[in-house]
Protein backbone atom coordinates (compact mmCIF):
# COMPACT_ATOMS: atom_id res chain seq x y z
CA UNK A 1 0.00 0.00 0.00
CA UNK A 2 1.77 3.39 -0.81
CA UNK A 3 2.10 6.10 1.74
CA UNK A 4 0.53 9.32 0.50
CA UNK A 5 3.24 11.14 2.06
CA UNK A 6 5.66 9.64 0.14
CA UNK A 7 3.72 10.45 -2.91
CA UNK A 8 3.49 14.06 -1.97
CA UNK A 9 7.39 13.71 -1.48
CA UNK A 10 8.38 11.97 -4.78
CA UNK A 11 5.89 15.43 -6.12
CA UNK A 12 7.49 17.85 -4.39
CA UNK A 13 11.43 16.18 -5.29
CA UNK A 14 10.38 16.19 -9.03
CA UNK A 15 9.20 19.77 -8.78
CA UNK A 16 12.23 21.04 -7.55
CA UNK A 17 14.66 18.64 -10.15
CA UNK A 18 12.43 21.23 -12.72
CA UNK A 19 12.73 24.41 -11.09
CA UNK A 20 16.47 23.56 -10.22
CA UNK A 21 16.73 22.75 -13.99
CA UNK A 22 15.44 26.24 -15.02
CA UNK A 23 17.58 27.98 -12.51
CA UNK A 24 20.76 26.24 -13.69
CA UNK A 25 19.91 27.19 -17.33
CA UNK A 26 18.19 30.49 -17.34
CA UNK A 27 19.28 32.30 -14.07
CA UNK A 28 23.16 31.08 -13.43
CA UNK A 29 24.68 34.26 -11.56
CA UNK A 30 21.52 36.25 -12.41
CA UNK A 31 21.79 39.46 -10.42
CA UNK A 32 18.10 39.94 -10.36
CA UNK A 33 17.24 36.84 -8.94
CA UNK A 34 20.20 36.93 -6.55
CA UNK A 35 18.83 40.68 -5.53
CA UNK A 36 15.47 40.11 -4.62
CA UNK A 37 14.74 36.29 -4.08
CA UNK A 38 12.37 33.98 -4.83
CA UNK A 39 10.01 34.25 -1.61
CA UNK A 40 10.10 38.22 -1.06
CA UNK A 41 10.32 39.97 2.27
CA UNK A 42 6.97 39.70 3.70
CA UNK A 43 3.82 37.50 4.46
CA UNK A 44 2.11 34.94 2.48
CA UNK A 45 -0.04 37.72 0.72
CA UNK A 46 2.65 40.17 -0.28
CA UNK A 47 3.53 40.42 -3.47
CA UNK A 48 6.43 38.84 -5.12
CA UNK A 49 9.40 40.04 -7.40
CA UNK A 50 9.66 36.36 -8.44
CA UNK A 51 7.19 33.12 -8.63
CA UNK A 52 8.25 29.88 -10.09
CA UNK A 53 5.93 27.19 -10.77
CA UNK A 54 5.95 23.85 -12.20
CA UNK A 55 2.98 21.47 -13.78
CA UNK A 56 0.13 21.45 -12.63
CA UNK A 57 0.78 24.31 -10.01
CA UNK A 58 -1.15 27.89 -10.76
CA UNK A 59 0.20 29.39 -14.14
CA UNK A 60 -3.03 31.26 -15.13
CA UNK A 61 -1.71 34.69 -16.58
CA UNK A 62 -4.59 36.62 -14.46
CA UNK A 63 -3.65 35.28 -11.44
CA UNK A 64 0.07 35.32 -11.81
CA UNK A 65 -0.67 39.08 -12.32
CA UNK A 66 -2.26 39.28 -8.86
CA UNK A 67 0.72 38.04 -7.15
CA UNK A 68 3.20 39.20 -8.94
CA UNK A 69 4.71 42.94 -7.83
CA UNK A 70 5.21 45.43 -11.11
CA UNK A 71 7.98 44.40 -12.72
CA UNK A 72 8.29 41.08 -11.08
CA UNK A 73 9.04 37.45 -13.31
CA UNK A 74 7.31 34.17 -13.41
CA UNK A 75 9.20 31.17 -14.60
CA UNK A 76 7.31 27.76 -14.92
CA UNK A 77 8.48 24.71 -15.79
CA UNK A 78 6.37 21.59 -17.44
CA UNK A 79 7.33 18.04 -19.17
CA UNK A 80 4.46 18.63 -21.52
CA UNK A 81 5.62 20.98 -24.01
CA UNK A 82 1.95 22.00 -25.72
CA UNK A 83 0.88 23.30 -22.12
CA UNK A 84 4.62 25.58 -22.41
CA UNK A 85 3.77 26.50 -25.63
CA UNK A 86 0.27 27.67 -25.02
CA UNK A 87 1.62 30.17 -22.79
CA UNK A 88 3.55 33.11 -24.59
CA UNK A 89 0.80 34.88 -25.70
CA UNK A 90 -1.44 34.40 -23.43
CA UNK A 91 0.79 36.19 -21.04
CA UNK A 92 1.64 38.45 -23.94
CA UNK A 93 -1.95 39.68 -24.18
CA UNK A 94 -2.55 39.77 -19.89
CA UNK A 95 0.34 42.48 -19.44
CA UNK A 96 3.09 40.57 -19.42
CA UNK A 97 6.82 40.65 -21.86
CA UNK A 98 7.98 37.12 -22.35
CA UNK A 99 11.98 36.77 -21.90
CA UNK A 100 12.10 33.26 -22.79
CA UNK A 101 9.51 31.44 -24.84
CA UNK A 102 9.86 28.20 -25.04
CA UNK A 103 13.49 26.80 -23.60
CA UNK A 104 14.42 23.52 -23.10
CA UNK A 105 15.73 22.36 -20.09
CA UNK A 106 17.28 19.02 -18.77
CA UNK A 107 16.44 17.65 -15.39
CA UNK A 108 18.59 15.66 -13.10
CA UNK A 109 17.88 12.10 -12.67
CA UNK A 110 19.95 9.93 -9.79
CA UNK A 111 21.28 13.49 -8.97
CA UNK A 112 23.38 13.55 -12.32
CA UNK A 113 22.58 15.55 -16.01
CA UNK A 114 22.88 13.18 -18.83
CA UNK A 115 22.01 14.67 -22.58
CA UNK A 116 20.10 11.02 -23.18
CA UNK A 117 18.74 9.74 -19.51
CA UNK A 118 17.91 13.33 -17.74
CA UNK A 119 14.00 13.82 -18.30
CA UNK A 120 13.54 16.94 -20.48
CA UNK A 121 10.99 19.65 -19.76
CA UNK A 122 10.34 22.91 -21.00
CA UNK A 123 10.74 26.57 -19.19
CA UNK A 124 8.61 29.73 -19.97
CA UNK A 125 9.56 33.21 -18.40
CA UNK A 126 7.42 36.19 -18.52
CA UNK A 127 7.99 39.79 -16.84
CA UNK A 128 4.85 41.60 -15.46
CA UNK A 129 5.14 45.29 -17.98
CA UNK A 130 1.82 46.50 -17.20
CA UNK A 131 0.66 48.41 -14.64
CA UNK A 132 -3.35 47.38 -15.24
CA UNK A 133 -4.13 44.18 -16.72
CA UNK A 134 -5.55 45.12 -20.66
CA UNK A 135 -9.13 45.59 -20.95
CA UNK A 136 -9.19 46.14 -16.70
CA UNK A 137 -11.71 48.20 -15.78
CA UNK A 138 -9.94 50.33 -12.51
CA UNK A 139 -11.23 53.07 -10.37
CA UNK A 140 -8.03 55.30 -11.97
CA UNK A 141 -8.82 56.74 -14.63
CA UNK A 142 -5.38 57.20 -16.26
CA UNK A 143 -2.73 56.89 -18.92
CA UNK A 144 -1.33 53.35 -20.33
CA UNK A 145 1.77 52.91 -17.98
CA UNK A 146 3.98 49.90 -18.82
CA UNK A 147 7.69 48.79 -18.62
CA UNK A 148 10.07 48.47 -21.91
CA UNK A 149 13.36 47.47 -21.84
CA UNK A 150 15.92 50.38 -22.12
CA UNK A 151 17.90 49.46 -25.30
CA UNK A 152 16.35 46.46 -27.99
CA UNK A 153 19.78 44.39 -26.87
CA UNK A 154 18.96 44.21 -22.87
CA UNK A 155 20.48 47.15 -20.28
CA UNK A 156 17.33 47.21 -17.93
CA UNK A 157 13.57 48.51 -18.49
CA UNK A 158 12.43 52.54 -17.96
CA UNK A 159 8.68 53.41 -17.83
CA UNK A 160 7.03 54.37 -20.55
CA UNK A 161 4.00 56.31 -20.04
CA UNK A 162 1.61 57.52 -23.11
CA UNK A 163 -2.02 59.14 -24.24
CA UNK A 164 -4.56 55.66 -24.04
CA UNK A 165 -5.91 55.09 -27.13
CA UNK A 166 -9.69 56.32 -28.18
CA UNK A 167 -10.81 53.02 -28.31
CA UNK A 168 -9.32 52.41 -24.41
CA UNK A 169 -11.38 55.25 -23.02
CA UNK A 170 -14.58 54.59 -24.70
CA UNK A 171 -14.48 51.54 -23.08
CA UNK A 172 -13.38 52.61 -19.73
CA UNK A 173 -16.20 55.31 -19.61
CA UNK A 174 -18.32 52.54 -21.03
CA UNK A 175 -18.05 50.44 -18.04
CA UNK A 176 -18.44 53.58 -15.45
CA UNK A 177 -21.47 55.43 -17.00
CA UNK A 178 -23.76 52.94 -18.34
CA UNK A 179 -26.91 55.04 -18.45
CA UNK A 180 -24.81 57.70 -20.94
CA UNK A 181 -25.73 57.95 -24.48
CA UNK A 182 -22.56 56.30 -26.75
CA UNK A 183 -22.61 59.89 -28.44
CA UNK A 184 -22.00 61.64 -24.98
CA UNK A 185 -19.36 59.14 -24.41
CA UNK A 186 -17.70 59.47 -27.48
CA UNK A 187 -17.53 62.85 -27.54
CA UNK A 188 -16.04 63.03 -23.79
CA UNK A 189 -13.27 60.17 -25.03
CA UNK A 190 -12.15 62.85 -27.92
CA UNK A 191 -11.83 65.53 -25.00
CA UNK A 192 -10.08 63.17 -23.08
CA UNK A 193 -7.14 61.64 -25.85
CA UNK A 194 -6.92 64.81 -27.38
CA UNK A 195 -7.14 67.66 -24.91
CA UNK A 196 -7.02 66.60 -21.21
CA UNK A 197 -4.70 63.64 -21.16
CA UNK A 198 -2.37 66.08 -23.75
CA UNK A 199 -2.32 68.49 -21.66
CA UNK A 200 -1.31 66.97 -18.40
CA UNK A 201 1.28 64.98 -19.35
CA UNK A 202 3.05 67.99 -21.33
CA UNK A 203 3.01 69.23 -17.92
CA UNK A 204 4.62 66.14 -15.59
CA UNK A 205 7.59 66.42 -18.57
CA UNK A 206 7.78 69.73 -17.67
CA UNK A 207 7.94 69.64 -13.96
CA UNK A 208 9.75 66.58 -13.72
CA UNK A 209 12.85 68.82 -15.39
CA UNK A 210 11.93 71.55 -13.19
CA UNK A 211 12.38 68.80 -10.36
CA UNK A 212 15.58 67.62 -12.10
CA UNK A 213 16.99 71.61 -11.50
CA UNK A 214 15.82 72.51 -8.08
CA UNK A 215 15.82 69.65 -6.14
CA UNK A 216 18.80 69.20 -3.89
CA UNK A 217 21.27 66.72 -5.45
CA UNK A 218 20.92 64.26 -2.69
CA UNK A 219 16.86 64.00 -3.15
CA UNK A 220 16.85 63.89 -6.88
CA UNK A 221 17.20 60.17 -7.73
CA UNK A 222 13.77 60.16 -5.56
CA UNK A 223 11.60 61.03 -8.45
CA UNK A 224 11.84 60.60 -11.78
CA UNK A 225 13.59 61.61 -14.30
CA UNK A 226 12.78 62.21 -18.05
CA UNK A 227 14.94 60.02 -20.35
CA UNK A 228 12.74 60.93 -23.56
CA UNK A 229 9.53 62.05 -25.12
CA UNK A 230 7.42 62.06 -28.15
CA UNK A 231 5.28 65.29 -28.95
CA UNK A 232 2.23 65.67 -31.52
CA UNK A 233 2.34 68.69 -34.39
CA UNK A 234 0.62 70.68 -31.77
CA UNK A 235 3.48 70.48 -29.33
CA UNK A 236 1.79 68.49 -26.51
CA UNK A 237 3.81 65.35 -25.13
CA UNK A 238 2.11 61.74 -26.79
CA UNK A 239 4.95 59.49 -24.44
CA UNK A 240 6.95 59.97 -21.93
CA UNK A 241 9.97 58.04 -21.15
CA UNK A 242 11.17 57.99 -17.22
CA UNK A 243 13.40 55.77 -15.48
CA UNK A 244 12.37 52.82 -13.00
CA UNK A 245 11.62 53.50 -9.30
CA UNK A 246 11.56 50.11 -8.59
CA UNK A 247 9.83 49.08 -5.53
CA UNK A 248 12.73 46.88 -3.60
CA UNK A 249 14.80 46.64 -0.76
CA UNK A 250 14.45 45.42 2.69
CA UNK A 251 11.27 46.66 4.41
CA UNK A 252 11.25 50.04 6.40
CA UNK A 253 9.80 50.73 10.00
CA UNK A 254 6.52 52.97 9.87
CA UNK A 255 7.80 55.49 11.77
CA UNK A 256 11.04 55.90 8.96
CA UNK A 257 8.34 55.16 6.32
CA UNK A 258 6.68 58.60 7.73
CA UNK A 259 10.19 60.58 8.74
CA UNK A 260 11.06 60.01 4.81
CA UNK A 261 7.57 61.04 3.00
CA UNK A 262 7.43 64.14 5.19
CA UNK A 263 11.02 65.05 4.46
CA UNK A 264 10.69 64.53 0.59
CA UNK A 265 7.50 66.49 1.03
CA UNK A 266 9.08 69.48 2.99
CA UNK A 267 11.67 69.47 0.40
CA UNK A 268 9.52 69.43 -2.85
CA UNK A 269 7.25 72.38 -1.11
CA UNK A 270 10.13 74.69 0.46
CA UNK A 271 13.41 73.97 -1.73
CA UNK A 272 11.68 73.01 -4.91
CA UNK A 273 8.59 75.04 -4.72
CA UNK A 274 6.15 72.34 -6.19
CA UNK A 275 3.04 71.34 -4.98
CA UNK A 276 1.98 67.86 -5.92
CA UNK A 277 -1.43 67.42 -5.77
CA UNK A 278 -2.13 63.96 -5.74
CA UNK A 279 0.11 62.13 -2.37
CA UNK A 280 -2.55 58.93 -2.76
CA UNK A 281 0.00 56.05 -1.51
CA UNK A 282 -0.45 54.48 -5.73
CA UNK A 283 1.86 57.15 -6.53
CA UNK A 284 4.30 56.76 -3.79
CA UNK A 285 6.99 54.09 -4.19
CA UNK A 286 9.69 52.57 -1.93
CA UNK A 287 13.28 51.77 -3.60
CA UNK A 288 15.99 50.38 -1.66
CA UNK A 289 14.98 51.57 1.70
CA UNK A 290 13.69 55.11 0.60
CA UNK A 291 10.71 56.84 -0.23
CA UNK A 292 10.41 58.74 -3.82
CA UNK A 293 7.00 60.24 -4.75
CA UNK A 294 5.83 59.52 -8.90
CA UNK A 295 3.01 60.85 -11.15
CA UNK A 296 3.49 64.53 -11.26
CA UNK A 297 0.98 65.21 -13.86
CA UNK A 298 -1.11 67.46 -11.31
CA UNK A 299 1.56 69.17 -10.08
CA UNK A 300 1.64 72.76 -9.49
CA UNK A 301 4.57 75.33 -8.83
CA UNK A 302 3.99 77.73 -5.84
CA UNK A 303 2.69 81.07 -7.21
CA UNK A 304 1.51 79.59 -10.55
CA UNK A 305 -1.11 81.75 -12.32
CA UNK A 306 -3.33 78.80 -13.18
CA UNK A 307 -6.43 80.97 -13.98
CA UNK A 308 -4.35 82.69 -16.47
CA UNK A 309 -5.00 79.39 -19.09
CA UNK A 310 -9.10 79.17 -19.12
CA UNK A 311 -8.59 75.14 -20.31
CA UNK A 312 -5.95 74.39 -17.29
CA UNK A 313 -8.23 76.29 -15.02
CA UNK A 314 -11.10 74.67 -16.11
CA UNK A 315 -9.79 70.91 -15.68
CA UNK A 316 -7.64 72.20 -12.04
CA UNK A 317 -11.63 73.27 -10.84
CA UNK A 318 -12.88 69.97 -12.06
CA UNK A 319 -9.99 68.18 -10.25
CA UNK A 320 -10.31 70.18 -7.16
CA UNK A 321 -14.24 68.99 -6.62
CA UNK A 322 -13.52 65.12 -8.05
CA UNK A 323 -10.52 63.76 -6.81
CA UNK A 324 -10.41 61.03 -4.49
CA UNK A 325 -8.56 63.30 -2.19
CA UNK A 326 -10.47 66.50 -2.05
CA UNK A 327 -13.87 64.20 -2.01
CA UNK A 328 -11.80 62.95 1.44
CA UNK A 329 -11.10 66.17 2.41
CA UNK A 330 -14.70 67.19 2.36
CA UNK A 331 -16.07 64.43 4.20
CA UNK A 332 -13.82 64.79 6.73
CA UNK A 333 -14.35 68.72 7.62
CA UNK A 334 -18.00 68.23 7.34
CA UNK A 335 -18.30 65.38 10.04
CA UNK A 336 -15.67 67.50 12.00
CA UNK A 337 -12.59 65.01 11.76
CA UNK A 338 -10.68 68.09 10.07
CA UNK A 339 -10.90 71.08 11.75
CA UNK A 340 -7.41 72.25 11.51
CA UNK A 341 -8.22 76.08 9.54
CA UNK A 342 -4.72 75.41 7.72
CA UNK A 343 -6.63 72.14 5.55
CA UNK A 344 -10.26 73.78 5.93
CA UNK A 345 -8.93 76.45 3.82
CA UNK A 346 -7.26 74.49 1.45
CA UNK A 347 -10.61 72.64 0.83
CA UNK A 348 -11.06 72.39 -2.99
CA UNK A 349 -7.64 75.02 -4.02
CA UNK A 350 -4.59 74.33 -5.61
CA UNK A 351 -2.69 74.50 -2.52
CA UNK A 352 -0.13 73.04 -0.16
CA UNK A 353 -2.60 72.18 2.32
CA UNK A 354 -3.95 69.01 0.18
CA UNK A 355 -0.23 67.48 0.17
CA UNK A 356 -0.55 68.25 3.86
CA UNK A 357 -3.80 66.14 4.25
CA UNK A 358 -2.59 63.32 2.30
CA UNK A 359 0.88 63.13 4.09
CA UNK A 360 -1.36 62.68 7.57
CA UNK A 361 -3.27 60.20 6.35
CA UNK A 362 -1.02 58.11 4.54
CA UNK A 363 1.55 57.61 7.10
CA UNK A 364 -0.65 56.83 9.95
CA UNK A 365 -2.59 53.73 7.48
CA UNK A 366 0.66 52.88 5.40
CA UNK A 367 -1.75 49.75 3.97
CA UNK A 368 -3.09 51.21 1.01
CA UNK A 369 -1.27 50.47 -1.83
CA UNK A 370 -0.16 46.34 -2.35
CA UNK A 371 2.73 47.13 -4.09
CA UNK A 372 3.89 48.34 -0.70
CA UNK A 373 3.06 45.56 1.10
CA UNK A 374 6.29 43.69 2.40
CA UNK A 375 8.27 47.04 2.20
CA UNK A 376 6.71 48.92 5.30
CA UNK A 377 6.50 46.87 8.69
CA UNK A 378 3.11 47.89 9.94
CA UNK A 379 2.06 46.80 13.31
CA UNK A 380 -1.67 47.73 13.88
CA UNK A 381 -1.69 48.96 18.04
CA UNK A 382 2.09 49.01 18.04
CA UNK A 383 4.11 52.08 20.20
CA UNK A 384 4.86 53.43 16.47
CA UNK A 385 1.55 52.69 15.16
CA UNK A 386 -0.04 54.81 17.96
CA UNK A 387 2.19 57.15 17.97
CA UNK A 388 1.58 58.39 14.63
CA UNK A 389 -2.09 58.17 15.00
CA UNK A 390 -1.91 60.46 17.47
CA UNK A 391 0.61 62.87 15.69
CA UNK A 392 -2.42 62.56 13.08
CA UNK A 393 -5.02 63.28 15.20
CA UNK A 394 -2.70 66.63 16.35
CA UNK A 395 -2.61 67.74 12.49
CA UNK A 396 -6.46 67.29 11.51
CA UNK A 397 -8.10 68.32 14.76
CA UNK A 398 -5.86 70.36 16.57
CA UNK A 399 -6.30 71.93 20.35
CA UNK A 400 -6.29 74.79 19.00
CA UNK A 401 -8.27 74.87 15.68
CA UNK A 402 -7.40 78.24 14.20
CA UNK A 403 -4.02 78.39 15.42
CA UNK A 404 -2.87 74.84 14.33
CA UNK A 405 0.73 73.96 15.13
CA UNK A 406 1.06 71.52 11.98
CA UNK A 407 1.16 73.64 9.17
CA UNK A 408 3.70 72.96 6.89
CA UNK A 409 5.33 69.58 6.15
CA UNK A 410 8.54 71.08 7.98
CA UNK A 411 6.27 71.01 11.46
CA UNK A 412 5.28 67.92 10.52
CA UNK A 413 8.65 66.75 10.12
CA UNK A 414 10.12 68.02 13.35
CA UNK A 415 6.81 66.24 14.71
CA UNK A 416 7.86 62.84 13.50
CA UNK A 417 10.72 63.44 14.64
CA UNK A 418 9.62 64.54 18.28
CA UNK A 419 8.00 61.18 18.30
CA UNK A 420 11.22 59.63 17.01
CA UNK A 421 12.86 60.72 20.59
CA UNK A 422 10.18 59.73 22.96
CA UNK A 423 9.90 56.04 21.63
CA UNK A 424 13.45 55.66 21.01
CA UNK A 425 14.90 57.83 23.14
CA UNK A 426 17.66 59.03 20.71
CA UNK A 427 18.46 62.55 19.19
CA UNK A 428 18.22 63.12 15.87
CA UNK A 429 20.64 65.26 13.92
CA UNK A 430 18.45 66.75 10.98
CA UNK A 431 20.58 68.54 8.42
CA UNK A 432 17.69 70.26 5.95
CA UNK A 433 18.76 71.41 2.44
CA UNK A 434 17.77 74.43 3.13
CA UNK A 435 20.88 75.37 5.33
CA UNK A 436 19.10 74.71 8.47
CA UNK A 437 20.75 71.92 10.92
CA UNK A 438 17.69 71.33 13.59
CA UNK A 439 18.63 68.52 16.66
CA UNK A 440 15.83 66.91 17.66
Amino acid sequence: MFDPHEIHSLTAARRDRLLDAARRKLFANDEELERFGETGAGGEEDLRDFIFAAEEEPHDPDSVFARLRWGGQFVYVSRNRERVESLPERFRQRGFLPIHEVVPVRAARWGIRLPIWSPRAWCFVARKVFLIRPREVSERFTYHVQLVPRHADGGGYVVMKEIPSLERVIGRLRARFTDVPFSVIERRALNFTQKVFPLFLTREAAMLKVLERDLPAEYAHRVPHVLGLEKDHRGYVQRLWMNWLRNSGPPLRQLEFARQFAELLYVLHDKAGVVHLDLRLDNVVITEGEVGFVDFGSAVRLGENISGNNLLSTLFEELMRTSQIQRMLERMTKTGSVTSAVLREGYGKVDKAVDLFYLAMQVSSPTGNPDLRGLIKFESGSPEAMGLSRLRHAILKPADSEQPVYRTAHDILLGIDKLKLELTGKRTLVTMPLDQTITI
